[in-house]
């Protein structure tokens, strides 16, 4: 499964609770670090007492938990019920917890937090991130304090004091949002090639993709070409699945940027979604990436100042491969080499006596998750489940699943060799990355 097109949307019933509310219990502002992997933002989050890490996403209403990594968590009334959402029509069974405590740092406190517990372990995304996640976390994180992410510093910066808040957005430039069921809807404009429509979108911090787009609720929509068939995502109904390409220009008021890479699922992945009323698809984390953004609900706006990223070109994963993490193993690495010389007395001869030293780690075990059709991955001979060894020569043992990832982004044209074990015999391939949809005029 990709990490870059994994998206868990949180499509279910809301639940109206004047409690379950995150404050901030002592001073005007908390400081919070972060965790920016592929453009989705991860934050430490204590539940209980438990140390959990949660994704940090503007698209879901509630707050679900469907990992524990082996840790241990005391959840108090408990009832069952059922999730439905994008990918199909199957249901997830999965638990509801109410008043549990959650603290994020030391003073932003919500003694009323209710959760929402995932049984199926399809949606733990561990593996295809790269460090463990125990959850997701969205509205009640925003709804009532303004927030400022910064991506560059990994910081966030929730405001007690508005005076403030307004003060460090004095030079940004200000958008109305609407929040509907929960979630921050903007209109944005799509210039598919020549045309810009007005369209409203979901500011969804939990799709790492630039922008995705519903066809089916788009009037006379052409696809773009070139364009792939690819595996999208995960809904909580089953695998997602549509086409990918680029769109000309997307703008966000004066904001411009130029053959963004577009992800559009297919009907089938969207026939049991309730959609707000207009709704044409999303604004994805490596569009908010390049600002730093301001987020305030109470008020309905949203702030946007670009930072260094904003003049980042879309890269695509040109490989075709998708990746995970399949846990970590002790690998025994030598550290340095000790020589002692020493004089023979009974001869008068030197003698060296060397002596090797070793360290234990535990390091990551990467294969290969998925494979799409006609990739240069694919017409290289790689397959699903093959054992990741070494790429270009560097040990994948010594890599994250990140670095993985942005070999594969890096430059088309560029010579990628994979040596992997597959039934216990060790291959060594080669191929070189290719564009598969470069935006045509």
């Amino acid at each position: 499964m990709k990490l870059l097109r994994f998206l868990l949307i949180f499509f279910m019933g809301i639940f109206i609770n004047a409690q379950n509310s995150f404050e901030i219990q002592d001073g005007k502002k908390i400081v919070i670090p972060f965790k920016l992997i592929n453009n989705l933002i991860f934050i430490p989050i204590n539940i209980n007492g438990a140390e959990l890490t949660f994704l940090l996403d503007t698209g879901v209403a509630e707050t679900s938990i469907f990992s524990l990594e082996n840790k241990e968590l005391k959840l108090i009334n408990i009832e069952k019920i059922k999730f439905s959402g994008l990918g199909g029509d199957r249901n997830i069974d999965g638990f509801r917890s109410e008043n549990n405590i959650g603290k994020i740092g030391k003073n932003f406190v919500n003694d009323s937090m209710t959760v929402y517990i995932i049984m199926d372990q399809d949606f733990n995304i561990s593996s295809h991130v790269g460090i463990p996640v125990n959850g997701i976390i969205g509205y009640h994180f925003f709804k009532n304090h303004p927030v400022i992410i910064d991506y560059i510093s990994k910081k966030i910066t929730i405001y007690k004091d508005e005076n403030l808040f307004r003060k460090k957005t004095k030079n940004f430039s200000q958008f109305d949002i609407s929040i509907e069921k929960n979630k921050p809807y903007i209109f944005a404009d799509v210039e598919m090639t020549t045309e810009r429509k007005s369209s409203k979108l979901l500011i969804d911090l939990g799709n790492s993709d630039p922008i995705w787009l519903f066809p089916k609720l788009i009037k006379d929509f052409v696809y773009n070409r070139p364009n792939i068939d690819d595996f999208l995502g995960r809904g909580f109904n089953g695998d997602i699945y549509g086409k990918r390409s680029r769109i000309h220009n997307f703008y966000l008021g004066d904001f411009k940027f130029e053959k963004p890479l577009t992800a559009m699922p297919d009907e089938y992945s969207i026939q049991h979604v309730s959609l707000v009323e207009n709704r044409k698809g999303s604004v994805g984390g490596d569009i908010m990436r390049r600002f730093t953004v301001a987020f305030d609900y109470p008020g309905g706006k949203i702030y946007l100042k670009k930072n260094r990223n904003y003049d980042d070109p879309f890269h695509f994963n040109m490989s075709g491969l998708d990746f995970r993490q399949d846990g970590m193993e002790w690998t025994k690495d030598v550290v340095n080499l000790t020589t002692k010389k020493e004089i023979q007395v009974s001869t008068g001869t030197e003698v060296f006596n060397s002596s090797l030293q070793y360290n234990f780690i535990l390091k990551p075990i990467f294969s290969i998750a998925g494979v799409r059709k006609d990739s240069p991955g694919a017409k290289a001979g790689l397959q699903k489940d093959d054992r990741l060894i070494s790429i270009n020569g560097k040990k994948t043992a010594d890599m994250t699943l990140q670095k993985i990832l942005e070999l594969m982004k890096s430059e088309e044209g560029r010579t990628i060799e994979m040596v992997i074990v597959r039934k216990n015999k060790e291959l060594s391939l080669r191929f070189t990355l290719e564009d598969p949809i470069p935006y045509q005029e």
